[in-house]
């Protein structure tokens, strides 16, 4: 349980740390590019998002490149946690990586955080506690391969389904694009606890499992879905309705299927853990909305060749966005 909890905890701080790095790298990359060409034309496209020239160099700073490399560890981290850990523990602390880049972004961004963010950050600090102490020893993950078959057609309808109801909702679907996306990730954490190959390691079974496939499909899919849910509409809502996706239906499966337990007796400060938890997690995403910094975030300068300080200071969640 030690072992998983350590396993998860550090998935959600590469997770977080690695958004804040990449926040950095590109307004770095950022700052160099306006000052080398005396004005800020080329930086963005015509609809004010970033320039395909602006996203390359941003890529090529030394924190993006760490940032990512740690987006990769994390998801390492996480994929151990979800077989070390019941899913309803693994999957809220993962997602309690907001938290971390919340209180990292303070240090490295000048962001204020509100006493509102401050205190949606303090309940699931709290609530993370709680659900660490009620958690028992997670299921054993063993099932009957006609559930992985139903795993992998279940990852194809939600992504493949999901994808054509959001083009045809158009920018009305952005919540719902968000609350997809986090299913998708938590099909992933699923699909990680009962892939079979892995202990004892055997590449044969590994890749004749369709929850291997599964899990590609509903990785790639949650990425695609979260990258539109960020372009069409509210960066909080989306988030916070990934967050929801990703913690509660997968708790849910791992109690109901695959046998998650609390602790005898302990099964009401689970669920409080977890509701705490879960709410803390969309109230840090929707009170780091663009609109809630408006009083720390200052004019862009315009001048032909502006100071470094001069540019606004991101938001907290315009941090997901890097």
């Amino acid at each position: 349980m030690l072992i998983g909890l350590l396993t998860a905890v550090a998935a959600s701080i590469c997770y977080g740390t690695g958004s804040v790095l990449q926040a950095v790298g590109s307004r770095k990359s950022a700052r160099r590019e306006a000052t080398a060409a005396g004005h800020t034309t080329g930086q963005v496209t015509a609809h004010g998002g970033p320039s395909l020239s602006s996203t390359a160099q941003a890529a090529m700073t030394w924190e993006f490149i760490v940032g990512t490399v740690l987006d990769f560890v994390g998801f390492g981290l996480g994929a151990l946690a979800a077989r070390l850990l019941p899913l309803f523990l693994s999957q809220t602390v993962i997602s309690a990586n907001l938290v971390i880049t919340a209180v990292l972004s303070v240090k490295l961004l000048g962001i204020r955080l509100t006493r509102a963010e401050w205190t949606s950050i303090a309940v699931v600090c709290s609530a993370l506690v709680l659900l660490a102490s009620a958690a028992s020893s997670e299921g054993s993950g063993h099932t009957p391969i006609t559930t992985h078959w139903w795993l992998l057609t279940i990852s194809l309808l939600l992504m493949a389904g999901g994808t054509v109801l959001v083009r045809l909702l158009g920018a009305r679907a952005a919540i719902l694009a968000g609350l997809l996306s986090g299913l998708g990730f938590g099909v992933l954490g699923v699909g990680v606890r009962v892939l079979n190959g892995i202990d004892p390691f055997d590449l044969a079974r590994l890749l004749t499992d369709p929850a291997l496939y599964a899990i590609l499909v509903a990785g790639i899919g949650g990425m695609y879905l979260h990258t539109i849910a960020l372009q069409i509409g509210s960066v909080n809502g989306a988030t916070a309705a990934l967050v929801v996706g990703e913690t509660v239906l997968p708790g849910m499966i791992g109690v109901w299927w695959l046998g998650d337990a609390s602790r005898p007796g302990f099964a009401w400060l689970a669920v409080t853990g977890f509701v705490l938890a879960v709410s803390g997690a969309v109230a840090v995403a929707w009170f780091g909305a663009p609109e809630n910094a408006g009083e720390d975030v200052p004019a862009p300068d315009r001048h032909l060749h502006p100071e470094p300080g001069a540019y606004p200071k991101p938001s907290l969640l315009e941090l997901l966005t890097q």
